[in-house]
């Protein structure tokens, strides 16, 4: 296998895992689904770029985490 084709791989490798890592991220937040379509479409159209954008802005609420769930009731 070529050098180049390697690094190919790995680009697009590495484009997926921060696009997933972002789409996780807004799994976390409590929007509008209008707000988690146009979220993740910058996640997913902005290469390199827009997994970035999506952590840093931290659009909505974050949601409760389990163990503050479980202290309310």
């Amino acid at each position: 296998m070529e050098t180049r084709t390697v690094l190919q791989i790995l680009l697009i490798a590495s484009c997926l895992a921060m696009a997933l890592l972002s789409i996780f991220y807004l799994r976390n937040r409590k929007l509008s689904l209008i707000g988690y379509i146009l979220w993740g479409l910058l996640a997913l159209l902005v290469p390199l770029l827009g997994p970035f954008l999506v952590i840093a802005c931290k659009p909505g609420i974050a949601r409760t985490d389990a163990s503050e769930r479980l202290r309310r009731t």
